[in-house]
């Protein structure tokens, strides 16, 4: 009898240790996955404040720590950074094509893990239209449809982002400028091949001049073409005057001095 109340003790003393394991591993589990939460967070608002700041090669140094992120928010991120680096002047050619390429990769896998993520369908379409320049005009016409599909998606989810209706305004006024060898091409590729009319992009880009109002610095590509698609239609007067506001943006990033 007193072997079997020792071993019926022994074993409550077992169960209540186990039990007690069990909920400290809940506990410490639940606590971590908390702070990889906070993590997660900690890392984008550090990334927006860089990304704020022209930080691109601390930013690049960031994000690429979390290259095997399942977070889409870190991923697309990290995309626009691998792709503003491989834009420095002080990037060599080399480094370029392979952060090109990276940059894709990136944007897919921030896709894969969120479909519904308007910054990644954006970022996919601008890294693939990237690697076309490594891959040639076939390719890069090849990709058209996808590339405008993706910027079509991502202003579904967010119709208010003025990026991608500014990326849109791109796409039509590619086409529209698109030299007769290349329409040729396109002509082999699609039974119906892209195309699209300065009198197109005259819209799209007219909205721009609506978000310029509210934001004088929104983007400097954007006055830099609202100028060309007025040049284009003949409007000198107009196409002066966006083309002087572009000239004169305080230029802060690669892309802002080569505008």
């Amino acid at each position: 009898t007193q072997v079997l109340r020792k071993s019926l003790q022994r074993g409550v003393v077992l169960s209540t240790g186990s039990f007690l394991v069990y909920e400290a591993h809940k506990l410490i589990s639940g606590f971590a996955e908390v702070h990889a939460s906070f993590k997660v967070e900690d890392v984008i608002e550090q990334a927006d404040y860089l990304y704020g700041s022209g930080e691109t090669e601390k930013l690049y140094r960031l994000l690429v720590q979390h290259k095997n992120s399942d977070d889409a928010e870190l991923l697309w991120r990290l995309a626009r950074s691998s792709r503003d680096l491989a834009q420095l002047g002080s990037t060599s050619a080399e480094e370029k094509r392979q952060l090109t390429y990276d940059s894709l990769e990136y944007a897919k896998k921030a896709l894969e893990k969120n479909e519904s993520n308007f910054a990644a369908h954006k970022w996919y379409g601008i890294c693939l239209s990237d690697v076309g320049d490594y891959e040639g005009i076939k390719t890069k016409i090849g990709n058209a449809i996808v590339i405008k599909e993706h910027f079509q998606r991502a202003i579904e989810l967010n119709p208010k982002d003025a990026t991608t209706i500014h990326l849109i305004g791109i796409w039509c006024y590619s086409f529209a400028e698109m030299p007769w060898y290349q329409r040729k091409i396109a002509a082999t590729l699609f039974a119906t091949p892209p195309t699209s009319t300065f009198q197109e992009v005259h819209p799209l880009l007219k909205l721009f001049a609506c978000l310029y109002a509210a934001d004088p610095n929104f983007y400097s590509k954007n006055l830099l073409f609202l100028g060309k698609t007025y040049l284009k239609l003949n409007n000198k007067k107009m196409a002066l005057l966006w083309l002087s506001k572009a000239k004169e943006y305080p230029a802060q990033t690669e892309e802002d001095k080569q505008v």
